[in-house]
């Protein structure tokens, strides 16, 4: 479209105007849509959504600016639209290079996994029937250390023994353990 096909001269209503602005950018689209685009897709490497959504932003930039549009210094609109698409890619480009990369679906391999809550609770009915086949003096000193969270004073204390025994029976009780549970055999040191 060029600066002669303007439509807007003498008196126009709001309706008119609005028409004649949709009309015009439909004109607009149809005259400048594939140069522009064609220049898009090479500045956004082969990007074809990219560069199709950065048309529609040339247009709308057009359809605020519709005093470029009937600017008499030139005989075409097409060096002003083409200068705007650049300038809306190099933007784009630069906000994309700004951000961190997106990661997809695919999990990093330096991802901790997590186990699956069903997982943990078979794990923890395992351990507490294996917790059942210790001696109870074994039984009690785990509990008291590995489940309760005491010291080995404190542990000691509680039982009346000392904190030797306390020590022994934990290291027996674990080895048993270890034993019943091979496949928790890591978890267990």
């Amino acid at each position: 479209m060029t600066a002669g096909t303007s439509l807007i001269h003498g008196t126009v209503t709001p309706t008119q105007r609005t028409a004649t602005a949709e009309h015009e950018l439909a004109a607009l689209q149809r005259e400048h849509g594939g140069p522009l685009f064609t220049l898009l897709l090479r500045l956004c490497d082969g990007d074809r959504q990219r560069a199709e959504d950065l048309v529609q932003e040339t247009l709308v930039r057009a359809w605020q600016h519709p005093e470029a549009l009937h600017a008499d210094d030139f005989d075409s609109v097409r060096p002003w639209l083409l200068t705007v698409a650049r300038r809306l890619a190099i933007d784009a480009r630069r906000a994309r290079l700004a951000r961190p990369p997106e990661t997809g679906d695919e999990i990093p391999e330096t991802a901790r996994v997590a186990a699956d809550h069903a997982e943990r609770a078979a794990a923890m009915l395992d351990v507490r029937e294996a917790v059942k086949t210790l001696t109870p003096e074994h039984r009690d000193v785990l509990v008291l250390v590995y489940f309760l969270g005491a010291s080995v004073a404190e542990a000691a204390q509680t039982l009346g023994v000392p904190p030797g025994t306390v020590k022994s029976r934990a290291f027996y009780a674990l080895r048993a353990l270890r034993r019943v549970l091979p496949g928790y055999a890591a978890d267990l040191h």
